[in-house]
C-alpha cells in the first residue's frame, strides 16, 4: 500500500493553501429536508433487485443514491463510490443508464458488489444452483479451516457449510460461482451461533441449529429471482456497466478527470467494527485468519505505516483530536481523517472540473467529544479546491446500523445500557463541487 505523502503528493499540488473557513459556525442551521429521508420506503423497496443479495451493515438506501445519481449527473457518464460497501451505488448507477465505479478494501464488499453488478444468464445460473445442492452428500470432511470458525459454528453445521462451500468451488465458471459464494456468505450468519439479532459479534448457545443445506437453498433461489428483475431493470440501459475492485480508495483505477460524480458513504471513525462484522464469510471464504491484522486495512487504522506528519488540513479536525487527549483514541481519529482526507484528494484527482461529489456522513460521539465529521470533511475539502453546491440536513429512518452508542467509548450498546445515545438519528449529504 503507497505511503500518504506519495499520493498527496501525486493526487494534487494544493494542500499549501489557506483552510477556507466556512460562513456557518455550526451545521445546527441547516433544516431537515424531508424529501431526502425516504421514510415510505419498505423493505421491499430498500431491497429490490439485487440491492437484497446481502445483508451489508451500515449501507445507505438505493433510493438515496438513485436521486443523487439522477439529480447530479447524465446518462453514460462515469459515477464512482471509493467506500462501495456493497455496490448500492453501482447497481443504481447502472439501472440509471449510467457507467459505475467502485472501490473497497474488503475482499467480501468486492466479492458482494461484483456479483450484484454482473449480470448473468439466468438458464446457466438456475442449472448450477441446481447441480450443487444434487451433489451435496451428508460424509465426513477433514479440511483444516481457520481454528477460529470453531468459535462460531458447531461441528455438524461446520461440516455441512465445508461440504456446501466445496461443491460451490468446483463450478467452473468464475461469475457463476462468486454469484453462489454471497448465497453462501448470507448464511452464515444464521448458521452460526452469533446473536441473531445482533450486528455485535456476540455469541448466543442457545440459538437453535439451522440446517446450511436447506437454509442455502432458498437463499439461492431468491437470489434468482432477484436476478432475473434486475436483468429485466437493465433492459434498453446501453450506455451502463459496472466495475467493482478490490481496492484502496486513494488509488482508484480511473483517469485524471474522467468522471462526473462521486456518491459514496465514508465509514465512521470506528470502522473496525466493519471489519468485526464482516468476519464470518471472510473466515470462511478465505481472507482472515486473525482480526487483527484484517482490521489494520480499514480506515483510521494505526496499524500502517506512515513516513509523513498527518496533516488534516482542517482546523476543527485538529481541536477534536487536542480535546481526545493523548493516547489511541485520539491518534485512531487522527489516522481517520488523514485517511479521508487522501481519499477526498483521489476524488478531487477523477473527477472532472465541475463534477461534484455527494458525501452522506453523519456526526457522532466519542469519549464524550463530538466527532463533526461533514464539518471537518467540508473543510478539508474547501482545502482542495472544492467549493460547496449543497448541503443536505436528513433523517435516517432504517439505516442498517445499531440504534445506540455508549456515551462515554462510543461502541455500540444494548437499548438497555444505562449510558446511551442514540447513534445516528441525523446525517448530512455534502455536495461539492470540483472548481
Amino acid at each position: 500500500m503507497p505511503d500518504g505523502a506519495e499520493l498527496l503528493s501525486e493526487n494534487f499540488q494544493v494542500l499549501n493553501r489557506p483552510v477556507v473557513r466556512r460562513r456557518r459556525k455550526t451545521f445546527a442551521d441547516i433544516r431537515i429536508e424531508l424529501s431526502w429521508s425516504f421514510a415510505g420506503a419498505t423493505i421491499k423497496d430498500t431491497a429490490y433487485i439485487t440491492h437484497g443479495f446481502y445483508t451489508y451493515p451500515a449501507k445507505f438506501i438505493p433510493q438515496l443514491a438513485r436521486r443523487l445519481i439522477v439529480e447530479h449527473s447524465r446518462e453514460g457518464e462515469l459515477v464512482i463510490d471509493p467506500f462501495m460497501g456493497s455496490g448500492t451505488t453501482l447497481v443504481e448507477a447502472m439501472v440509471q443508464n449510467r457507467r459505475g465505479l467502485g472501490v473497497d478494501v474488503n475482499e467480501i464488499a468486492a466479492l458482494v458488489s461484483k456479483v450484484k453488478t454482473t449480470p448473468l444468464d439466468q438458464a446457466r445460473l438456475q442449472r448450477a444452483g441446481e447441480r450443487v445442492l444434487a451433489r451435496l452428500e451428508d460424509k465426513a470432511q477433514n479440511e483444516a479451516l481457520p481454528e477460529r470458525i470453531d468459535y462460531w459454528f458447531a461441528p455438524d453445521t461446520k461440516r455441512k457449510l465445508l461440504l456446501l462451500r466445496t461443491e460451490i468451488l468446483r463450478v467452473r465458471d468464475k461469475d457463476i460461482k462468486d454469484f453462489l459464494l454471497v448465497a453462501f456468505a448470507q448464511i452464515l450468519k444464521t448458521c452460526s451461533i452469533w446473536m441473531q439479532k445482533s450486528v455485535k459479534p456476540t455469541r448466543h448457545f442457545d440459538k437453535p441449529a439451522v440446517d446450511p443445506w436447506q437454509r442455502f437453498s432458498l437463499q439461492w433461489r431468491k437470489m434468482l429471482q432477484r436476478h432475473e428483475a434486475f436483468l429485466l431493470c437493465l433492459r434498453g440501459k446501453e450506455l451502463g456497466g459496472a466495475e467493482a475492485k478490490n481496492a484502496d480508495c486513494r488509488r482508484l483505477p480511473c483517469k485524471d478527470g474522467e468522471a462526473a460524480l462521486v456518491v459514496t458513504s465514508p465509514p465512521y471513525v470506528t470502522s473496525y467494527e466493519y471489519a468485526d462484522l464482516h468476519q464470518l464469510p471472510a473466515l470462511w471464504l478465505g481472507h482472515l485468519e486473525e482480526l487483527a491484522p484484517f482490521r489494520q486495512k480499514f480506515i483510521g487504522s494505526q496499524g500502517r505505516a506512515r513516513t509523513h506528519d498527518l496533516e488534516l488540513e482542517s482546523a476543527r479536525a485538529e481541536r477534536i483530536v487536542e480535546r481526545l487527549g493523548r493516547g489511541k483514541k485520539a491518534e485512531s481519529v487522527r489516522h481517520y481523517f488523514a485517511d479521508m482526507l487522501e481519499s477526498f484528494a483521489e476524488m478531487q484527482r477523477v473527477l472532472r472540473p465541475g463534477g461534484k461529489a455527494a458525501i452522506v456522513i453523519g456526526n457522532t460521539s466519542l469519549q464524550g467529544v463530538e466527532i463533526l465529521n461533514a464539518e471537518v470533511f467540508e473543510e478539508q475539502l474547501h482545502a482542495l479546491g472544492f467549493a460547496t453546491a449543497d448541503i443536505i440536513k436528513r433523517e435516517i429512518p432504517s439505516k442498517m446500523l445499531p440504534s445506540v452508542r455508549d456515551e462515554k467509548n462510543g461502541r455500540f450498546v444494548s437499548n438497555g445500557h444505562a449510558q446511551k445515545q442514540l447513534a445516528y438519528p441525523t446525517e448530512y449529504i455534502l455536495v461539492m463541487e470540483k472548481r
